[in-house]
C-alpha cells in the first residue's frame, strides 16, 4: 500500500505490522540521522574548538541527542533514580587561599550545610540497592556565595570520554527496549555489545567488575569528582584539581553471592543502613581531599588530564586532605528532599571552574535540561531543598511552579526605572568570573590522540588488586559475559582483556569456552577507523607504575567497629556472662547488637533475666550482618536442631565473615562447619572478646574462598 501525506492506513482498516511504513522501523541497513532526517557523519565526538578544546554550543547534534535523552523518563530520574540522602555539615581543616578564592574553602570557622545523595545508576526507583553498579556520590554545599554541587561517583573514572556517547551508554545498560528486562543489571547482550565496541570503557568496566561495585554500605565507599576541575585564586592563577571523598568508616565491599541474597532478603539494605546509622547517632563521615596540579604541569603526565576515563594515581600526586563532611540528620520527607534535590556540576562558586573535559562540557548542558523536565519547569531552584542561602535576585518572574513573588515593574537589565538593580557584581564584590583561557583553534569533530590509550590504566588497576580482589573481578567478568547470549560479543570482550592481562583473558576465556586473540584492527568508536594497528598499540602510554596500592580496597579497612551489625544467635537458658558482658562491651564500641532467636518475644537467661528479641530466624538472614556471635547456654542444643540456625552460621562462613562462639555455643559451630573450617581464620573459639573484636575489624577472611572442600 502506498503511504502518502494522509497517513499510512486506509479508513477503517486495522493496522498491520507490514503496513506501518515509516511509523515502524528496525533500523536495518540505514544511516544514522538526526531527528530531522539529516545523516550524521560523526556520532563519536562532540563539536569542539580544537581536539582538546571546549565543546561548542553550536553542536546541534549533541544538543538534540542529549535533550531527547534528558526527557525520556518522567518523573523519576533517567539515571540515578534509586537514591538515598541525608543532611550534614562540612568543616574545613585549613584555608586553601593559595589555590582557590572559594570562601567555604578558606574560612575554617564556618560549618557549611550540605545535603548528600547516593544512588545506583542503572536501576529504576524501585530496584534493589545492591545491584552490581556504579554509585552516584553527589554533595550540595549551601555556601554563603551560593550553592556548589560536587556531583560524582564512587569510582574515579567514567565509561566514556565524550558526552555525545552518554545516551548510548545508558540505552545499552537499561532494560532492553523490546522486552523491558533485565532490571538494574549489566549482565545482558546490549550492554556488553556496546562495551565490546568502545574500548575507552575498559577502565571503568574494571572498576565495575571489582568489589567497588558492591559496597558494604553507602557509608563505606569512596567518592570522586571524576573530572579535572580548576581552582582559581585571588590573583587569577589556575590549578587543576581532582576531588576525593575518603570515608572514615573504611572502604568495604560485599561478596557477589551475598549481594544477590541481600536483594531477595532486604532490597532496601543500603537505604536502611544509612538511615539507621544516622538515627542511632553513628554519623557517617568523609574527609575531602584534593589532588592539585599546577597549570604549567598539564602535559607532564603519560595520560591526558582532560580524559574522564583516566585517574591520577595517588602515588603520582598525593591526595591532600582539607576538610570533613559529617552526615547527621535524616530527611524529614523523602520526596520533598531526596527525590526533589537537583544537582548540577555547573552550580559553582567563585574560585572553582571547569576544564575542557568533553564529558563535563556536555553535562553542563544536560543537567539543567533534565531537571526542567523532571521537576516540572525552570523554577526548580525554588524548591526548599534546592534553595541557596543568599537571596536569589534575578530578572526571572514567570514559569511553571513560580513561588517567589517579586515586586516592581522592572525585570530586565540594564534599566533605569529600577535604579539599575539588580547590579552586576565585580570580582571585588564576589562576582563569578570564568577563567580566561586562550582559544585559537579550528572547529572540529575529533578527539585528541592523547585520549587513545584505553588499556594502560585498567592494567594498572588490575595489577594493584589483592589476590581475592582479582579473583572476584575474574568471577564477575565470567558471570556477566556468561549471561550474554551472543558469542561474538563475548569474544570481543575477551579479546580486549588480552590487551590488559593475559592471565585474566585466559581465565575468563576458559570459563566461557573461548580463546582470546589479539585485536585484528582498531575497534570503531573510541579509536579512529583510519588508525593503523601499529599506531593503535603505540597509543598505550607508559605510566611508569607497575602497581598503585591506593587503588586496592584491602588497606582501607575501618579502624574500629563503629556501626557494625553483630548477630547474636541465642535461645532460652543462655549464659548470662557470655551474653550480657559481650553485648555490653560491643555496644560500648558503638557497634549494634541484634538478638536473634527461634521465635519473636523475649529470651530468658540462665539467671532469669529477660531481653527482647529483635528478630526471629524466620525473618533474619546472615547476609545483612557483619559478624555472628553464639553465646553458650542450655538452649544451644535447640539451635543445633534448627535448620535455619545451622544455615545462618554456614552462610556467614561462606561469605567469609567473623564468627565467634563461647562455651557450649561451639556445638552450633560443630553442627554447621567441619573441623578444618573451625580451625580457620576468622573463627574465634578462644573465649577472648578482644580476639573477636579484632576479627570484626578485619571485615572478611577471603582466604576461605580458596578452600572448596570446606562447607559453604
Amino acid at each position: 500500500m502506498k503511504i502518502d501525506e494522509k497517513g499510512p492506513f486506509e479508513d477503517g482498516a486495522n493496522p498491520k505490522k507490514e503496513q506501518l511504513g515509516k511509523f515502524t522501523t528496525d533500523n536495518n541497513g540505514e544511516y544514522l540521522t538526526t531527528d530531522q532526517g539529516l545523516k550524521i557523519n560523526d556520532d563519536q565526538n562532540s563539536l569542539k574548538s580544537g581536539e582538546r578544546g571546549a565543546t561548542l554550543l553550536e553542536d546541534f547534534i549533541l544538543r538534540e541527542k542529549i535533550t531527547h535523552f534528558d526527557h525520556e523518563r518522567i518523573p523519576e530520574r533517567i539515571v540515578h533514580a534509586r537514591g538515598s540522602g541525608a543532611h550534614g555539615v562540612f568543616e574545613l581543616y585549613k584555608p586553601m587561599a593559595k589555590y582557590t578564592k572559594a570562601k567555604f574553602l578558606n574560612e575554617t570557622s564556618i560549618k557549611t550545610p550540605v545535603f548528600a545523595r547516593f544512588s545506583t545508576v542503572a536501576g529504576s526507583k524501585g530496584s534493589t540497592d545492591v545491584a552490581r553498579d556504579t554509585r552516584g556520590f553527589a554533595v550540595k554545599f549551601y555556601t554563603q556565595e551560593g550553592n556548589y554541587d560536587l556531583v560524582g561517583n564512587n569510582m574515579p573514572v567514567f565509561f566514556i570520554q565524550d558526552a555525545i556517547k552518554f545516551p548510548d551508554l545508558i540505552h545499552a545498560v537499561k532494560p532492553e527496549p523490546d522486552r523491558e528486562f533485565p532490571q538494574a543489571a549489566s549482565a545482558h547482550d546490549t550492554f556488553w555489545d556496546f562495551i565490546s565496541l568502545m574500548p575507552e570503557s575498559m577502565h571503568h568496566i574494571f572498576w565495575t567488575m571489582s568489589d567497588r561495585a558492591l559496597p558494604r554500605s553507602l557509608r563505606m565507599m569512596e567518592g570522586f569528582g571524576i573530572h579535572t576541575f580548576r581552582f582559581i585564586n585571588d590573583e587569577g592563577k589556575s590549578h587543576f584539581v581532582k576531588f576525593h571523598w575518603k570515608p572514615l568508616q573504611g572502604v568495604m565491599g560485599l561478596a557477589w553471592d551475598e549481594a544477590q541474597r541481600i536483594s531477595g532478603k532486604d532490597s532496601d539494605f543500603h537505604r536502611k543502613d544509612l538511615w539507621e546509622a544516622i538515627d542511632s547517632g553513628h554519623f557517617p563521615e568523609w574527609e575531602l581531599g584534593v589532588q592539585i596540579v599546577p597549570q604549567e604541569d598539564e602535559h607532564k603526565f603519560p595520560f591526558d588530564l582532560l580524559d574522564p576515563t583516566k585517574l591520577i594515581p595517588e602515588e603520582m600526586v598525593p591526595v591532600e586532605i582539607i576538610g570533613k563532611m559529617t552526615l547527621n540528620r535524616n530527611p524529614d520527607n523523602f520526596f520533598a528532599e531526596t527525590e526533589q534535590v537537583a544537582f548540577h556540576p555547573g552550580h559553582l562558586v567563585p574560585g572553582i571552574d571547569f576544564s575542557n573535559d568533553p564529558l563535563l562540557q556536555g553535562r553542563l548542558f544536560s543537567y539543567t535540561d533534565t531537571q526542567i523536565s523532571r521537576l516540572g519547569g525552570p523554577n526548580f531552584h525554588e524548591i526548599p531543598i534546592n534553595k541557596s542561602i543568599p537571596d536569589v535576585t534575578n530578572n526571572q518572574r514567570q514559569g511553571i511552579h513560580r513561588t517567589q513573588i517579586n515586586t516592581g515593574r522592572v525585570s530586565y537589565h540594564p534599566n533605569s526605572l529600577g535604579g539599575g538593580c539588580p547590579f552586576q557584581a565585580g570580582q571585588a564584590e564576589g562576582g563569578f568570573n570564568s577563567y580566561e583561557e586562550r582559544i585559537d583553534s579550528v572547529k572540529i569533530r575529533k578527539r585528541s590522540k592523547s585520549f587513545f590509550d584505553h588499556f594502560s590504566q585498567p592494567e594498572l588497576f588490575y595489577n594493584s588488586l589483592s589476590k581475592h580482589e582479582k579473583r572476584h573481578l575474574q568471577n564477575a567478568f565470567s558471570f556477566e559475559l556468561g549471561k550474554v547470549k551472543t558469542v561474538p560479543i563475548r569474544q570481543r570482550v575477551v579479546n580486549m582483556l588480552l590487551e590488559i592481562d593475559e592471565s585474566l583473558a585466559k581465565i575468563v576465556g576458559d570459563n566461557l569456552g573461548l580463546i582470546a586473540s589479539r585485536l585484528p584492527q582498531p575497534i570503531t568508536g573510541s579509536i579512529p577507523a583510519d588508525a593503523k594497528l601499529e599506531d593503535y598499540h603505540s597509543f598505550k602510554g607508559d605510566l611508569d607504575l607497575k602497581e598503585a596500592p591506593s587503588l586496592s580496597m584491602s588497606d582501607k579497612l575501618q579502624k574500629d567497629i563503629k556501626a557494625r551489625k553483630i548477630a547474636f544467635l541465642v535461645a532460652d537458658g543462655v549464659d548470662d556472662k557470655a551474653f550480657t558482658e559481650v553485648k555490653k562491651h560491643i555496644c560500648e564500641l558503638d557497634a549494634t547488637v541484634i538478638i536473634i532467636a527461634e521465635k519473636q518475644g523475649f529470651i530468658t537467661t540462665k539467671a532469669g533475666d529477660q531481653f527482647p528479641i529483635d528478630e526471629s530466624l524466620l525473618t533474619a538472614a546472615s547476609v545483612v550482618f557483619d559478624a555472628v556471635y553464639i553465646p553458650g547456654g542450655e538452649g544451644v542444643k535447640n539451635l543445633c536442631s534448627n535448620a535455619d540456625a545451622v544455615h545462618f552460621v554456614a552462610e556467614a562462613f561462606k561469605h567469609c565473615k567473623p564468627i565467634s562462639a563461647d562455651g557450649s555455643g561451639i556445638e552450633l559451630l560443630q553442627k554447621s562447619l567441619n573441623e578444618e573450617a573451625i580451625k580457620g581464620e576468622g573463627i574465634c573459639t578462644s573465649g577472648k572478646l578482644e580476639d573477636f573484636i579484632e576479627d570484626i575489624k578485619q571485615h572478611r577472611f577471603w582466604s576461605r574462598e580458596e578452600t572448596p572442600d570446606v562447607p559453604a
